[in-house]
């Protein structure tokens, strides 16, 4: 058949080294061993990088992303390989997105995105945050028992990939072809069937077509797992040399933490490479027969009511939704548990504010990004004393907070970081006219107070919510079921169930 049309306005773009700036797809098989099965998977992986570099470099690309695609997925479930990609993988591929490359990418109505590595780890991403119509990379194949046997369907990847997007378009020609030179790579042979071919890196005064393109991918806003950065060879193997270290130096913070008055805290943490960074006037603590204030905090991890505490001199008691059991033992504060259910806990905020000084996140769960998610307006009903405090922190390798994993682990895995910084900004009291007392509604105080912390930290307001959140990242609403061990235990029972049968 004649290739002789031309589909206007349709682009067909390789993921890696052109959408994004690194080639190199090692690191992205790093994050799916690590999250999805673990630190053992993930070492030997590191382990055969020498060999599958050396496969790249005699040009046997075809052999280097089987090996890597069979060491990173063998034995897994695809759905665990889903949620690495759904919830890890979108935070790495949008720090690398080359910004030039989606100037064009973007001014095309249809765009087929080509990657070598599985689709499953790229197709999430592409159409949901580059709005990619089709996503065309390799297919793994599954098991009668729904277990990824760490091989892929196609024989040669290359000529899998010309044919499928031949396929797509039929009698038609896409109009750009978006690849590196040949030189660099031999998976660009789509680009025959492309009317224009542009080569990356794409120049920065490229001139359009059409100049109607956005300004950027849609942002990621919820992210999870462990590694803060892109585990590519050196980082890797930085990490797995520290963790034992890290072990050891959460241990001892933790047990500091734990017999040290919380005054004494911020002082000694520098010792061991911690720092706190207070802006801001703290109140005085409330006199006796006076009700508390409460300290409306901005939700990065865990340890900010802690911090707070740490920071004040003194313990404040925090309320919270959903911490393990784990993380109310060794919390150096008392906490207060919340049920969700708005009379109970309206009753028990004021209860404890009676009391004395209260910390309150009103997120209700831990955000990474730059952006706050919506306040819930239940503080604002149930006292005027408002203090707003924005939290923000900084770490080298490991996260502090998780969706998908064991909760109990997000203390260790914060103290385990070599130099945790968490910066503390009091911001003033909220002023009486600022409050209900004014006759203004909890909602409108709730997103003043939302929007002032934003204005402190440099962050964006977003109305999305915990729920938003775990859905996004773990495929449910968020609730924590508190028979977790007998959960594992069924979960693990009904992994291996196929083969007793």
């Amino acid at each position: 058949m004649e290739r002789g049309k031309t589909t206007s306005d349709s682009v067909v773009t390789e993921f890696e080294g052109t959408m994004l700036r690194n080639a190199d797809p090692f690191s992205y098989f790093m994050l799916v061993a690590f999250e999805a099965c673990g630190l053992i998977r993930f070492a030997i992986l590191l382990f055969l990088w020498p060999v599958i570099t050396l496969l790249d470099v005699f040009s046997y690309k075809n052999a280097s992303i089987k090996l890597m695609t069979f060491v990173g997925t063998v034995g897994l479930r695809e759905l665990e390989i889903q949620s690495v990609a759904r919830a890890v993988l979108p935070k790495f591929y949008m720090d690398d997105v080359s910004m030039d490359t989606w100037k064009v990418y973007s001014s095309c109505k249809k765009k087929v995105v080509v990657t070598r590595m599985p689709r499953v780890m790229v197709e999430m991403f592409a159409k949901e945050h580059l709005r990619a119509d089709e996503v065309i990379g390799s297919e793994l194949i599954i098991n009668r028992f729904g277990f990824v046997t760490g091989l892929i369907r196609e024989t040669d990847i290359d000529q899998s990939v010309l044919s499928r997007v031949a396929d797509l378009y039929g009698d038609r020609k896409p109009q750009i072809g978006l690849a590196r030179p040949p030189r660099k790579t031999i998976s660009t042979t789509f680009l025959s069937l492309c009317e224009d071919h542009i080569h990356a890196p794409i120049p920065e005064n490229y001139n359009h077509r059409n100049k109607q393109f956005e300004l950027r991918p849609l942002p990621v806003i919820f992210h999870d797992g462990r590694l803060v950065k892109r585990p590519t060879p050196p980082t890797a193997l930085l990490i797995l040399t520290w963790i034992p270290l890290g072990i050891i130096l959460a241990a001892i913070r933790i047990f500091l933490g734990s017999v040290l008055p919380l005054w004494a805290t911020p002082y000694v943490s520098k010792i061991f490479g911690g720092q706190v960074i207070v802006k801001g006037k703290p109140p005085q603590a409330p006199t006796a027969g006076n009700s508390g204030v409460l300290f409306v905090c901005t939700h990065r991890t865990l340890m900010d009511p802690v911090v707070l505490s740490y920071v004040l001199g003194r313990s404040v008691p925090a309320v919270t939704y959903s911490i393990s059991r784990l993380s109310e033992i060794l919390s150096p504060i008392p906490t207060v548990r919340l049920t969700r259910v708005r009379d109970v806990d309206a009753a028990k905020i004021k209860q404890q504010l009676s009391e004395g000084d209260l910390v309150v996140c009103p997120e209700g769960t831990t955000c990474r990004e730059p952006f706050l998610l919506r306040f819930s307006g239940l503080f604002a009903e149930l006292t005027d004393r408002i203090v707003p405090v924005a939290m923000n922190y900084r770490v080298g390798f490991f996260h502090a907070t998780t969706a998908r994993g064991w909760k109990g682990l997000d203390p260790i895995f914060f103290f385990m970081n070599p130099r945790p910084v968490y910066e503390v900004t009091f911001l003033n009291q909220l002023p009486v006219e600022a409050t209900c007392s004014s006759g203004k509604s909890p909602h409108d105080v709730a997103n003043y107070v939302q929007r002032i912390l934003a204005a402190a930290l440099g962050f964006e307001c977003t109305n999305f919510t915990r729920r938003d959140k775990y859905r996004v990242l773990a495929g449910n609403d968020g609730t924590v079921s508190y028979l977790s061990f007998l959960d594992q235990l069924k979960k693990v029972v009904s992994t291996f169930e196929p083969f007793l049968h």
